[in-house]
């Protein structure tokens, strides 16, 4: 059984267990979501990063999740916090958060309703001192959600990827930010 780590109005967030990776196979690892991550991922990947999020959580206590609708138990979402691990990333090691909803549940509010809870977890519980997500330009809905979430963009932490086309872009949300938005 996998351990509820947050609650929101109409979700539950949860420790990724190792039943999950079919759900993720088939739930966010399509062409749509994939499309600004690095396309559709072999599932030996999605295992690693399970298996990463599971480790993160042992570590430090918190990690990836997966997002389930109170009011039905399916899974909407994957989300949460982790360490930056982008080996060409110039912040290796700060706090990072990210997600992904599943394709026929975008634009119902579930992404921005998680990701808030997370980073108020991330600097109540964690005592981050500043939440970092990553993106590309291209991918406007998910640096829009960042955002909305008050986080700046922080062109000083933008890298390349050779392989990806795309510069990955950074947005930042400081612990002093945060707290002046409670």
């Amino acid at each position: 059984m996998t351990q509820t780590v947050l609650t929101t109005q109409r979700l539950v967030l949860r420790q990724i267990g190792e039943a999950d990776l079919d759900a993720h196979m088939a739930l966010f690892n399509t062409p749509a979501i994939m499309a600004h991550l690095g396309g559709v991922q072999p599932r030996h990947i999605i295992a690693a990063k399970h298996a990463q999020s599971r480790a993160g959580f042992a570590a430090e206590g918190f990690g990836f999740m997966m997002a389930q609708a109170r009011s039905t138990g399916a899974i909407v979402g994957h989300c949460g916090m982790r360490r930056v691990m982008h080996p060409l990333a110039p912040n290796p090691g700060d706090h990072e958060i990210g997600w992904l909803v599943r394709e026929d549940c975008w634009r119902q509010g579930y992404a921005l309703e998680a990701m808030r809870t997370v980073v108020d977890w991330g600097f109540a519980v964690h005592g981050a001192p500043c939440l970092v997500a990553l993106t590309c330009q291209a991918n406007a809905a998910s640096w829009r959600l960042m955002e909305k979430l008050g986080m700046q963009r922080r062109e000083d932490l933008d890298f390349r990827d050779p392989a990806d086309p795309e510069p990955i872009i950074q947005y930042a949300i400081t612990r002093a930010q945060w707290e002046n938005q409670q």
